[in-house]
């Protein structure tokens, strides 16, 4: 069963020349990342014109080592469907105008054994994972695996465990958020650089419930961090008013690295 693509033209060319020419433009952008190997990133989801620039801030972190990741998690809300806990695909592969990515079936099992449930009624309609799968395949190429998780309401506890489940078995995990939504600009700068520092000092009762549309995925990504002693850093922080769009209605993009401490 192959998950065909719902974002491409949306949120991101659906001529596979042109998306690979757009990605390749973002990932020039970013300095190059000076450290090891992140656990994880936190990255954007909107229409590439917008939170491109953003995202691409992050996965310059991957792409620095791209040959030691074989195994991705990818983490992002379910805007559509009410959903309780996370749930995983069934699907064999996901695709995109670049080509399918497929699914790992042991770290599916991994999941479903931590609790997950299989629930493809809640990715079916999400762009928050889809969208950044052009990014890994230009940064890592076209031979990874990864397991989609889509969060919904549930508690930070729940999420970092799951995530300390599939920990010995992946290689990088990847938060999909955008941060506050349609407020001036000037406000928005305000609320997500508070945010922001609530993240980096690893403190995830402070992201307010309406602070970031993935809420809960980055409250439990945070609370595995501080359980693991990492470190959380913040590699970018705009808007869509810094971008692409109108600063009187703006959406709040971050990017963070996670790091083993």
């Amino acid at each position: 069963m192959i998950r065909a693509p719902v974002a491409a033209e949306s949120f991101c060319p659906r001529d596979a020349g042109r998306l690979c020419a757009a990605v390749d433009r973002l990932l020039e952008e970013p300095e190059p990342w000076p450290g090891p190997r992140p656990w994880g990133i936190v990255v954007p989801h909107a229409g590439y014109r917008y939170s491109g620039p953003v995202a691409a801030s992050g996965y310059a972190a991957a792409r620095s080592c791209g040959d030691a990741i074989a195994r991705v998690v990818v983490l992002g809300p379910a805007h559509f469907v009410a959903l309780e806990g996370c749930a995983v695909s069934a699907a064999d592969a996901w695709r995109t105008p670049l080509g399918k990515v497929r699914v790992d079936p042991e770290l599916r099992d991994v999941a479903l054994e931590a609790g997950c449930v299989l629930n493809d009624l809640a990715h079916a309609p999400e762009h928050a994972i889809e969208v950044q799968l052009p990014f890994l395949q230009r940064v890592l190429g076209m031979g990874f695996r990864f397991l989609p998780v889509a969060v919904g309401e549930t508690t930070p506890d729940e999420v970092s465990s799951l995530l300390a489940a599939l920990d010995p078995y992946a290689d990088l995990f990847v938060v999909s958020t955008d941060l506050s939504h349609y407020l001036d600009l000037a406000t928005a700068r305000a609320l997500d650089r508070r945010t922001a520092d609530a993240v980096v000092r690893l403190d995830p009762e402070a992201i307010g419930p309406w602070d970031a549309c993935g809420v809960h995925a980055l409250r439990g990504a945070v609370a595995f961090a501080r359980a693991a002693s990492m470190r959380i850093r913040l590699l970018d922080l705009r808007t869509s008013g810094d971008t692409a769009g109108d600063p009187e209605r703006v959406v709040g993009y971050g990017a963070f690295a996670i790091e083993a401490g």
